[in-house]
């Protein structure tokens, strides 16, 4: 089952549980996967696929964190714990995130793979990880621990 269905399937699940905070956050996930359908021209076609619509969640999840964020410097726990309570729903449908020692493992095959010793080779480093990890670990991160590892 691909990740629209899976979206779907729980959707109606939420709904006759009338569980209200799941239905909001899954009816905006499929707004946002179909506004991507529609941006890429391929309504028509049946959407987007589940590696873009994997990309499209994880971003969705980075929103709430942020928002999260804000809400807390702005006072306001309430809203925060809303917004969390949405990333934790969202979190679900992304694939299981790598370890550190993984990602570090991955990271070091690629460098030693490259010749890269450099910084000036970074770019094209964290683009190789993160075509062979996929959607298991943040661009944030990844670029974070090949500055670290190019630095030394």
């Amino acid at each position: 089952m691909g990740l629209r269905q899976q979206l779907d399937a729980d959707l109606k699940a939420a709904l006759l549980a009338k569980n209200t905070i799941k239905v909001e956050t899954l009816r905006g996930l499929k707004s946002a996967i179909l506004y991507a359908d529609v941006a890429a021209k391929k309504r028509d076609v049946g959407g987007i696929g589940d590696d873009e619509i994997t990309a499209l969640i994880a971003k969705e999840s980075k929103k709430r964190q942020e928002s999260a964020d804000l809400y807390i410097r702005g006072g306001s726990q309430a809203r925060a714990d809303k917004e969390l309570a949405e990333k934790a729903i969202i979190e679900a449908y992304l694939p299981e995130q790598l370890t550190e020692e993984a990602l570090l493992r991955v990271i070091d095959a690629v460098i030693a793979e490259q010749g890269a010793i450099s910084v000036q080779a970074m770019g094209k480093v964290i683009g190789l990880v993160k075509s062979e990890v996929g959607g298991g670990a943040d661009g944030a991160r990844i670029a974070q621990l090949v500055k670290e590892r190019l630095s030394a």
